[in-house]
């Protein structure tokens, strides 16, 4: 994933840090576009309409994510996967100039193009397209090392995966497991603290991957629905869950959709959401309800 993990746990189980380091191995090893021989580069290399068995864990993925982007109307779409490597934020690398626009339209396809049996454990692209799940599969890594600790007995931990949250019990002075929701750097703003208990939180930011070119900034969050970066001055979204790959996955939609639509949308699915843009705050009821 390119990154780290932590944990604080009161009385963790035998052989706890190999557990949740094999938790996190099997994400990797099932959907990271960066190795070749993942579950998702093999999907991706697949002829269109054949059918590909896939792990419990992947399918898990793939059918919240086809949720998600059903109910985001697009704004979140596991079948980015040409964009983000015509981007160069993909396995291909970085670029130094934006692409043009008939490479922009041959790569806009969207999830309408894979087909899901989620009985059956399978799925297959109809057509040309490409899975990935960089929106999704941190925030379900977290899952699966928190219900790795729960089935072996541990009730008051915090698990981090770069920067995503969850949080079981309390600490062993009866307090929460305190947050600081991340504040994007420039902005001049008193972060909003969260008490993790049964929670997770993700974030999504513009200020974590980008490139300049043209005197140009081009942001990795990409609108798949017009196949650009985004141009709404959203800055980041936090969203506060009980799961983290639904976490994750809303913090990445309710970024493409700006203020407006986003907290709309949060609203709508009654989604603890904080969205910093244009260096102003908005935030969903359920936020502030939260917060009351």
């Amino acid at each position: 994933m390119g990154t780290g993990w932590s944990l604080r746990a009161v009385s963790p189980p035998a052989g706890t840090a190999a557990g949740v380091q094999d938790a996190l191995n099997r994400i990797v090893a099932q959907m990271s576009q960066w190795d070749t021989g993942s579950d998702i580069s093999r999907f991706n290399r697949a002829a269109p309409g054949q059918w590909q068995l896939l792990p419990a864990e992947f399918t898990t993925v793939l059918a919240a994510a086809l949720d998600v982007a059903e109910e985001s109307g697009g704004a979140f779409d596991p079948a980015i996967g040409a964009l983000s490597e015509l981007w160069g934020f993909g396995a291909a690398g970085s670029r130094e100039t934006a692409p043009g626009e008939a490479d922009i339209v041959a790569a806009r396809v969207d999830a309408g193009r894979i087909e899901f049996d989620a009985l059956g454990l399978r799925a297959r692209r109809t057509g040309w397209a490409q899975l990935d799940f960089s929106g999704i599969a941190k925030g379900y890594g977290v899952d699966l090392a928190a219900e790795w600790l729960l089935a072996r007995g541990a009730r008051n931990f915090l698990i981090e995966v770069g920067g995503e949250f969850r949080g079981h019990g309390l600490k062993p002075d009866g307090q929460p497991w305190w947050i600081d929701l991340e504040v994007p750097p420039g902005v001049m703003m008193t972060p909003i603290r969260a008490a993790l208990h049964e929670l997770s939180v993700a974030t999504s930011g513009d200020y974590r991957r980008w490139f300049a070119a043209d005197g140009r900034r081009y942001s990795h969050s990409l609108d798949p629905r017009t196949g650009r970066p985004i141009e709404n001055n959203v800055r980041s979204v936090t969203v506060l869950h009980p799961r983290c790959m639904l976490a994750d996955a809303w913090a990445t939609a309710l970024t493409v959709l700006g203020p407006e639509e986003g907290i709309a949308l949060a609203d709508a699915h009654a989604l603890a959401a904080h969205m910093v843009a244009g260096g102003e705050e908005h935030m969903s009821a359920a936020m502030r309800a939260m917060m009351d």
